[in-house]
């Protein structure tokens, strides 16, 4: 263990008049500046004006229970709605990134499958959770003239882009939502 001494602070700067009079003229510039402002202290905001958080920011963490302890098995999944995982599955991508032609890579970044099934592997929703979610999504894309096999096949188009992916989200938690999903 190594054993740190606190060394005394330096003794002040003391200017001493040399009769120029450049202390004096120091001193009275700096009493006509105003007194520094004091701002408090800002958390930093993201360009579209809020605070920057973590993707799963407004749902709890999953909580082992003594149980769940004792017998070592994972924690029970947060329950959640099918808009819920897909709103979660969209700050996902916005957190780690999007990609394309695979689940995931070295750096994160994943597809639409890949964040659903991280968000799923995070402990949040059920197997079941997801499909009705997938559901939802397929039904968006029908609807909105996109006719596909799955979403997958409409993250891999090379005329997708993030944003729509995030759009496409976005609407399918809405019609969720509006059903009680």
């Amino acid at each position: 263990m190594t054993r740190t001494t606190l060394r005394p602070p330096p003794p002040p700067f003391v200017l001493t008049p040399d009769g120029s009079g450049l202390a004096e003229e120091i001193e009275a510039y700096l009493a006509t500046l105003p007194a520094p402002a004091r701002h408090p202290v800002v958390p930093y905001v993201a360009p579209l004006g809020s605070v920057v958080q973590p993707w799963n920011a407004a749902h709890p963490l999953p909580r082992p229970t003594l149980l769940d302890r004792i017998t070592r098995r994972p924690p029970r999944p947060v329950r959640l709605t099918a808009a819920g995982h897909l709103r979660l599955t969209s700050r996902y991508i916005g957190a780690f990134g999007w990609l394309q032609g695979a689940m995931w890579d070295a750096d994160g970044r994943v597809c639409l499958l890949g964040a659903q099934a991280a968000v799923l592997a995070h402990g949040y929703g059920t197997p079941a959770t997801v499909q009705t979610a997938r559901v939802q999504v397929m039904e968006i894309l029908h609807a909105t003239g996109r006719p596909v096999s799955s979403p997958d096949e409409y993250n891999d188009r090379p005329t997708t882009r993030q944003a729509d992916i995030h759009q496409l989200l976005d609407r399918a938690a809405a019609r969720a939502q509006s059903l009680g999903l």
